[in-house]
């Protein structure tokens, strides 16, 4: 299997290369940022109301050098569904020891998860089914403001 598409159970290639992380370090924030390409798509387009849908997010770097993405939190990505993060109102703290991204030359990181079709709510700890409408799925890079890495779908339930 080509080294841009090896997985582990989070998606990302657990051996560390650090010839890659040392010359990451050379290429500026703000090309890698650019650099980086996000994707995300389905296993379908509708859903019935309750039916888990399958995601699946892919982070490539363009470049045909190494890059590491710095964020300012040990997050390094996320998902939400119509804005509210991992499907859920639960506020999420994350240290704020800066976390590194890092990307060998051309190499995809694939990860695949499933969301329920529910939303968490925590006033009354229990999580409803979404209504029958269309639903926006993101996935990002976890950086601060309007210009970080992301990619939309959007599906139907009901």
């Amino acid at each position: 299997m080509p080294v841009g598409e090896r997985e582990d159970r989070h998606g990302f290639d657990e051996n560390r290369n650090y010839l890659a992380e040392a010359l990451g370090k050379f290429v500026p924030q703000v090309v890698a940022h650019r650099a980086l390409r996000v994707s995300v798509e389905t296993d379908g387009k509708r859903y019935g109301v309750g039916e888990p849908v399958t995601i699946t997010a892919t982070f490539e770097n363009r470049l045909p050098v190494p890059i590491v993405v710095r964020t300012p939190r040990q997050r390094l990505w996320g998902w939400s569904v119509d804005g509210e993060l991992e499907a859920s109102d639960e506020t999420r703290y994350t240290r704020t020891k800066p976390g590194r991204f890092g990307f060998r030359p051309r190499e995809r990181k694939r990860i695949e998860w499933q969301w329920s079709g529910r939303f968490e709510r925590t006033d009354e700890r229990r999580w409803v089914r979404a209504e029958p409408d269309e639903y926006e799925i993101t996935v990002f890079v976890a950086l601060e403001g309007e210009r970080r890495p992301s990619a939309t779908t959007t599906v139907r339930i009901g």
